[in-house]
């Protein structure tokens, strides 16, 4: 299995090179060159079985020789050993043919430990044979730092730096980062929104002499291991409520984009995919883009679903490159004149591409706050404000054909937000009930490139 940039002049790499390199060098992100396929047979044979028995069919045929079918299969038992749920990603029924798909129940209360737990493992057993040593960096619009710090903390061939924007994530968000005592794991809070810390990320992968300097490695949602974990969940799914017999729709309430492109993986593997629904919260950019064809950016407006204040979806980049079926320079256009405009113009075929593969809905605040409460006094479920996004623009979807919204947070990361819509007070599960007493640890930076690299120079050194 190789693995080529959706730009389109990277070097071609194996999954192993491409899941420690993150970012390709031309500034793209890593595909793979080809989509396996799975059987009607074989998704069918999913039905009943562990999820980790799922993860192992559906990842195998990405990895190549990477790591030997008992390797690949201790990692991925590693992984979800410590969720608080036997099925890992439990469904849920709120209502006929709704489904919630509940994502919460890793080490950090986010779907981001599906990734990231796998991710963890994926890198300790490729660095253990190598003898190598990478400095991962980071953004956060509020869980992805967590579960990459859960999943990489006191471990001795990694240092860790995740930047958050800061006073724009969640108390709990904020302090699953900070709290850590592990010396490996840093927590940077940069001036300015999440955009800002994404971009910083960015320019430092394309600043080579940085990168190769302190062996960058990345795990945002720009890896494509981070996808490939991702996919597992809507196989295991479907098969619960029918799949592959009959088809499945999904709503996803995405910020970055990722979540809803792994659902697009599946697809393309054979999963009969209905509908695939962009769920978005008052920064609608990709809705937007989905009723105009013109991605332009605005200004970030700080809400209650924080995970989804975003204005650059990184991979959308992904999606771009299908749309324009595989056409690397056609992409490359797009996204330097993203850079150079803050906006681009998609052409009239890979449009129309992108509509027939996506539908989409943006939720206001008040209707996120509204959700929340009819949720938990109709469907019986308290939900957090991104996953009552997705499931009020779920049920302006529905139809004959069941519907699984991804449920991507824990009530409890989110308590004021939940508490003043439903009056009720998620508590914490008990493991983590410590948590707001604990010492936090972190160092406020400014959003400016040079300042970041020069902490993580300085802390790496020592």
């Amino acid at each position: 299995m190789r693995y080529v940039s959706t730009r389109g002049t990277a070097p071609v790499l194996s999954f192993e090179e491409a899941m420690l390199t993150g970012l390709a060098r031309d500034g793209g992100l890593y595909l793979p060159e080809t989509i396996p396929t799975l059987t009607a047979e074989t998704i069918a044979g999913f039905r009943g079985k562990p999820y980790e028995d799922v993860a192992f069919e559906v990842m195998l045929p990405f990895i190549g020789d990477t790591f030997t079918n008992d390797e690949f299969r201790e990692i991925i038992d590693a992984a979800y050993s410590g969720f608080g749920h036997a099925a890992r990603a439990p469904l849920v029924q709120l209502g006929s043919n709704h489904f919630l798909l509940e994502l919460f129940h890793g080490p950090t209360l986010a779907f981001k430990d599906f990734a990231m737990q796998l991710i963890g493992q994926l890198f300790q057993k490729a660095l253990a044979r190598s003898g190598q040593r990478v400095t991962i960096v980071g953004a956060t619009s509020g869980d992805t730092g967590s579960a990459a710090i859960e999943a990489f903390r006191g471990l001795d061939a990694v240092d860790v730096f995740i930047l958050f924007p800061d006073g724009r994530v969640s108390d709990v968000q904020r302090r699953q980062m900070t709290t850590p005592t592990e010396s490996n794991v840093h927590a940077l809070a940069v001036e300015g929104d999440f955009d800002t810390c994404q971009a910083a990320v960015k320019d430092m992968f394309n600043d080579f002499e940085f990168r190769d300097g302190v062996r960058l490695a990345g795990v945002n949602s720009i890896n494509w291991a981070r996808v490939l974990a991702q996919v597992v969940y809507y196989f295991t799914s479907s098969v619960s409520v029918g799949a592959p017999d009959r088809a499945v729709s999904f709503t996803v309430p995405t910020g970055n984009f990722g979540d809803i492109f792994a659902g697009y993986i599946a697809k393309q593997m054979g999963l009969p995919i209905e509908k695939l629904v962009i769920a978005t919260n008052q920064n609608d950019i990709l809705h937007r883009t989905l009723q105009t064809g013109a991605y332009t950016t605005e200004g970030v407006l700080p809400s209650i679903s924080p995970s989804m204040d975003i204005q650059v979806s990184s991979n959308f980049e992904r999606a771009l490159f299908y749309a324009y079926d595989q056409q690397g320079s056609a992409v490359a256009e797009q996204m330097s004149a993203l850079k150079d405009t803050g906006e681009f113009k998609i052409s009239q075929g890979a449009y129309e591409n992108l509509k027939d593969t996506y539908a989409s809905g943006r939720v206001s605040e008040d209707e996120t706050s509204a959700m929340i409460a009819q949720a938990k006094a109709k469907m019986g479920e308290l939900l957090c404000p991104h996953s009552a996004v997705g499931v009020k623009v779920a049920l302006d979807h529905q139809s004959a054909t069941p519907m699984i919204t991804l449920a991507t947070a824990h009530p409890a990361k989110f308590p004021a937000a939940v508490e003043a819509a439903s009056g009720l007070h998620p508590p914490l599960p008990d493991r983590m009930a410590d948590l707001l007493e604990r010492e936090e640890r972190m160092t406020r930076v400014p959003g400016e490139l040079a300042a970041i690299q020069s902490i993580i120079r300085e802390r790496i050194a020592h």
